[in-house]
């Protein structure tokens, strides 16, 4: 198995070597990268020079350190702002991570909008950060939660959409590309349909944005959220990006400094967009991280990056196919896995799979990928799964294969 000789010559940026993790672990295989991305030097740099030469209190401080901090912070929010085209910086909100995104959106704009009787309408596969708020949304104001299921390759249509939106249909929350099927959903046909039903799309990018071109205003979504830590970034990090029609009416999430314009014994108003959705001391360094993990994968082109994980799933997969009792969950076609393939094998646990993984250096992830209603709907407790990024290479692909190959006969079973 070998990739083609364009991509092996890609540019140096592809390179393991630029990767410090793979300095010091030679010998680890990780495909684990949908759980969490390696960092390059250059973002590790970046957020090293940034507490060296740029670190103080943004936002209100006068003196140049606070400046400079300030304008790290909202550079970062420009370059959120421009890789996804949002149409305004106002529109980019800074939180810690994907879930803490959802969070925001089902605490204010949820319970702006969804009453008693009112229905919430969630892709059975997300994963939990997307369903757990919905549910206690649904709890506290007395609507319906429903679920909207897939084929078994994990496929949901237009059709089957229209077929669950009702006139009391508040929100609709799907994953770009789901965790466990790595399949990528028709969004921008979906939202139209959202939006012909007077349904508010929330949609979770987090194993999108980092592998596939995404543009907020080509898919027409109302909300979006990703990740940092899942795109090179450093952990701690994340996006909320809203419609600035939405976010003007949506309360604040928290409350404290740096959110506020006047406060009295009374009350207080609040700071326009998006810092009202800004509590407290912000994450610059991770912010500045995120800003250069943008620039890195800028750089590469997503043309590049995407051509180059099509055809290391498609080896993947090719090796996986050829082996008997190795079920592969979701589509049949290597085309629809977007760098993610989740399996089981007949007769093995999960966890015993990525142990025995595991003791041959490769990294891959077992259990139920925070997608425990999607696992109950298929039938399956749970499964392993491997999933690349662009500075995975053919030899860790052979490496996967030929240690799945060998997982039932370690087992105890003939082969």
């Amino acid at each position: 198995m070998h990739l083609t000789g364009e991509i092996m010559m890609n540019d140096r940026l592809f390179d393991k070597d630029n990767f410090p993790v793979f300095s010091k672990y030679k010998d680890t295989v990780y495909l684990d990268s949908a759980a969490t991305t390696q960092k390059p030097m250059q973002v590790l740099k970046a957020v090293q020079k940034y507490y060296e030469q740029e670190n103080a209190n943004p936002l209100r401080g006068l003196y140049e350190l606070s400046v400079k901090a300030t304008e790290a912070y909202e550079n970062a929010r420009e370059a959120v702002r421009a890789f996804i085209g949002a149409k305004s910086s106002k529109e980019i909100v800074f939180t810690r991570n994907a879930t803490e995104s959802l969070n925001l959106i089902a605490y204010t704009l949820g319970r702006e909008i969804v009453g008693n009787g009112d229905e919430i309408l969630v892709a059975v596969s997300e994963h939990h950060s997307d369903l757990l708020p919905w549910q206690m949304l649904a709890r506290e104001k007395g609507a319906v939660l429903k679920y909207l299921e897939p084929t078994q390759y994990g496929e949901y249509t237009p059709d089957m959409l229209k077929g669950a939106l009702t006139d009391k249909t508040k929100i609709f929350a799907i994953a770009q590309v789901s965790n466990v099927f790595g399949r990528v959903n028709p969004i921008k046909e979906l939202a139209a349909i959202c939006h012909e039903n007077g349904t508010l799309i929330v949609c979770d990018g987090a194993q999108s944005v980092p592998h596939m071109a995404v543009d907020v205003n080509e898919l027409d979504v109302d909300l979006l959220v990703f990740s940092g830590h899942k795109m090179l970034a450093p952990m701690g990090i994340g996006v909320l990006y809203g419609r600035q029609e939405l976010l003007e009416k949506m309360p604040p999430f928290l409350t404290g400094g740096e959110m506020i314009e006047y406060v009295t014994r009374e009350g207080a108003t609040y700071a326009e967009l998006p810092h009202k959705f800004e509590a407290g001391t912000v994450n610059v360094g991770g912010a500045v991280g995120l800003h250069a993990a943008i620039d890195y994968i800028t750089e590469l082109g997503m043309e590049a990056i995407e051509k180059r994980e099509r055809e290391l799933t498609s080896l993947a997969f090719e090796g996986m196919k050829g082996i008997p009792y190795v079920n592969i969950i979701g589509s049949q076609n290597a085309t629809e896995h977007s760098g993610i393939i989740t399996f089981t094998v007949e007769g093995v646990h999960p966890h015993d799979i990525a142990a025995i993984f595991d003791a041959d250096n490769i990294a891959i992830r077992a259990g139920h990928h925070c997608a425990q209603p999607l696992h109950s709907f298929l039938g399956v407790p749970s499964s392993a799964r491997m999933s690349l990024a662009f500075y995975n290479d053919s030899y860790d692909i052979e490496r996967f294969i030929s240690t799945l190959k060998t997982i039932r006969g370690r087992m105890g079973y003939g082969r």
